[in-house]
């Protein structure tokens, strides 16, 4: 029976702390420490990533040699997204990388998706990033939707790319005539968006233009949505940048090429206009606003592109490509 009067019975053994008031040392009292970093864990993807990078290191893969690895998590850097420089360029959709990579631009490099279909052109590729040692990264379709922006299209690629490097008007032209090519260039004058000079370039590559012309301010600069529209043609046509348009037309002018201007108001319709003979440089203006003043009194003809009275004008993509069809449809019929 239990003695509730005598403290000191029912005392046999003392009992020691339970858990919860302190274990039965000091040390159960304190905690795990810090949280170890993702890269820190081995079981984390970004443990994983970095054993392997390790055991590439390990390889010899260092850099100046470095092989092409496949980063096996969902993203592409060390720490998470794949790192987005100010300084470079994300090229997307397999037209355009697979053209880029075929004309050896140096990308850092190359992002395909998880369970990409592999066609012809992947396969291409891969071939070409391994060969030339481009790092080749597996991530995510959400990721690549991120790197392609908001209304991007990467189609399971993408390649990261160094700035683009404008030629120099001069440059440009010389080296046509050293190749001995009759020049076919496009400038223009106030087109401001992308996607308009992506598409101009490529027509520009389809109807053997050599090259273009940009103004250094108030222009659209070969960036990612341009390089995506012209479907990799930005790959294989240089384009030139003039720090003041209406003096580089003027320098081409004193080197015998025709500077013809795009306008609704032209003097003279497209297609009497023979110029199978010379060098040309066909001047778009924007949408809006068309030629500049200065521009329009430069060339040395204002032509206007027969259209249906029920559409008011062209974009410049547009006219561009019909003023260079019909030059080089003149073109051909005189060779």
């Amino acid at each position: 029976m239990a003695n509730f009067g005598n403290p000191s019975a029912g005392r046999g053994k003392k009992k020691g702390p339970t858990k919860g008031t302190g274990g039965k040392n000091k040390r159960a009292l304190e905690g795990r420490g810090p949280t170890p970093k993702a890269e820190e864990r081995a079981w984390h993807p970004a443990g994983k990533r970095k054993a392997a990078q390790e055991r590439l290191a390990a390889a010899g893969g260092g850099k100046g040699g470095r092989p092409a690895v496949r980063a096996t998590g969902g993203n592409a850097s060390r720490g998470g997204r794949p790192k987005q420089d100010d300084d470079t360029e994300t090229v997307t959709g397999r037209n355009s990388v697979l053209e880029a990579l075929r004309a050896k631009i140096p990308a850092s490099a190359f992002y395909i998706a998880q369970r990409v279909e592999m066609d012809d052109r992947v396969k291409e590729m891969l071939s070409i990033a391994t060969n030339r040692q481009i790092p080749v990264l597996e991530v995510t379709r959400p990721e690549l939707d991120r790197m392609a922006g908001f209304d991007g299209v990467h189609q399971g690629v993408a390649l990261k790319v160094p700035p683009y490097e404008y030629a120099h008007p001069q440059d440009l032209l010389e080296e046509i005539i050293d190749r001995g090519e009759l020049p076919l260039l496009v400038a223009l004058d106030g087109v401001t968006d992308p996607r308009n000079l992506g598409a101009i370039i490529r027509s520009t590559a389809a109807f053997g233009g050599q090259g273009l012309i940009i103004p250094q301010r108030r222009s659209a600069g070969v960036n990612s949505a341009a390089w995506k529209t012209s479907a990799g043609a930005a790959a294989r046509i240089p384009v030139a940048l003039a720090p003041n348009l209406t003096a580089t037309l003027k320098d081409l002018k004193k080197q015998g090429v025709f500077v013809l201007g795009l306008d609704g108001d032209g003097d003279v319709s497209l297609p009497a206009l023979d110029l199978a003979d010379r060098p040309v440089v066909i001047v778009v203006g924007s949408e809006g606003k068309g030629l500049s003043r200065l521009v329009t009194e430069t060339c040395d003809q204002i032509v206007s592109i027969p259209i249906s009275t029920a559409t008011e004008s062209l974009n410049a993509g547009i006219a561009a490509s019909v003023a260079l069809y019909q030059v080089a449809t003149l073109r051909s019929v005189r060779e």
